[in-house]
């Protein structure tokens, strides 16, 4: 659904022609254009100059801040290799569950406010604009609000008597690096699982206990890579165990993950398509069974969609989220050593490689293998 449009008192001070641009048509695109894909962007950038100015100035909003202002820091793309200024998917900070009521390939506006500028962001006709249309996230919230669970028991438990992990902590970090005991990572080398305050706790997002519950707190950057296309990479150094970011995406069904990563296959071997589903399993003690988590970032997900593989393991750890009160786990990354700035982050995506000739590793360690881990989904 398309923001409303600007109040009919606003009409007479949007886009004054002294700057070139048509009223009428102006009050259209800046509502519009947001909302459109790339390649239907491209198009109408084609029709008047107009158009193509309002263009420009929203693909350079866009390269600057992948989030859309989700998260606390922007995330910009840089790309020197090809005329590609950005990556496009419909952005979330957190799991979804896609609702069988909501068209999977649903839009989701980016970049107003770069329209904005074109009026000058002290002057009366942006401000009557700004007034009268949503930021970003808050347009982007028609989407995940039709995303979500429509019981929310299914997520959160019965608030009752303080259930507060932290509580018994004899060290509460105020930062984002594991440092309390309830906060020390357990299970295999590859993947930790990690307890923090939930939902069923009394404490708030302040707590130290909650170190991946408050965004993305690290500068990160999104970089283009002759090889491997985009990668997400360190903008400042990193401490060793800080929080860095979470798998964000919808969260499938077994059934829907197969047929899904079969579409994926065959639009890959054309050699101009690559999927971010990624497949969780988490053995239980008795070895007899395991619990499966399907997410798929391919078209909504967030920047973790762009870590690319490193057969030596890379420098972030995967790291099984579980916060008290909530049913499913989260999966997300932490920094395994210190990070450099301008360091690409990695991290290992598995071990099976049932296709021996599947897509090429282009990783660099000494131990690489040369073909990307790949297993049945």
């Amino acid at each position: 659904m398309l923001p409303p449009p600007p109040k009919k008192s606003h009409l007479k001070e949007l886009a004054p022609e002294s700057q070139g641009l048509n009223q009428p048509l102006f009050q259209c695109a800046v509502l519009i254009l947001p909302w459109l894909t790339p390649q239907e962007l491209a198009t109408i950038s084609l029709t008047c100059k107009t158009l193509h100015q309002l263009a420009r100035s929203l693909t350079l909003h866009r390269s600057v801040d992948a989030s859309r202002s989700f998260e606390n820091l922007p995330i910009p793309f840089h790309n020197t290799v090809d005329q590609y200024p950005y990556a496009y998917f419909i952005y979330t900070p957190s799991q979804i569950i896609p609702s069988p009521s909501f068209p999977y390939l649903q839009r989701q506006a980016w970049g107003p406010n770069s329209l904005l500028s074109q009026l000058g962001p002290n002057s009366s006709q942006g401000q009557a604009l700004s007034g009268s249309s949503s930021s970003d996230a808050e347009m982007g919230c028609a989407y995940f609000q039709q995303s979500r669970v429509a019981d929310f028991s299914m997520w959160v438990s019965v608030v009752g008597e303080s259930a507060c992990v932290c509580e018994r902590c004899l060290k509460v970090t105020e930062d984002n690096v594991i440092g309390c005991p309830c906060m020390e990572l357990e299970g295999a080398e590859w993947m930790g699982i990690l307890s923090e305050c939930g939902p069923s706790c009394r404490c708030g997002l302040e707590c130290g206990n909650r170190p991946s519950q408050r965004g993305i707190r690290v500068q990160l950057k999104i970089v283009r890579d002759i090889r491997k296309g985009w990668g997400l990479y360190a903008a400042q150094w990193i401490q060793r165990g800080q929080f860095v970011c979470e798998y964000a995406g919808e969260l499938l069904t077994t059934k829907e993950a197969r047929r899904r990563q079969q579409i994926y296959d065959e639009l890959a071997s054309g050699g101009h398509f690559s999927s971010a589903l990624l497949v969780v399993r988490e053995h239980l003690p008795s070895g007899k069974a395991c619990l499966r988590i399907n997410i798929d970032a391919t078209r909504v997900g967030n920047v973790a969609r762009f870590i690319n593989h490193s057969c030596d393991g890379g420098n972030l750890s995967t790291v099984l989220v579980r916060s008290s009160g909530a049913l499913l786990p989260r999966l997300c990354f932490f920094a395994s050593e210190d990070i450099n700035e301008d360091e690409e982050l990695t991290f290992s995506y598995g071990e099976i490689r049932v296709r021996p000739k599947g897509l090429k590793c282009f990783c660099g360690s000494s131990c690489c293998l040369g073909t990307l881990p790949s297993e049945h989904t």
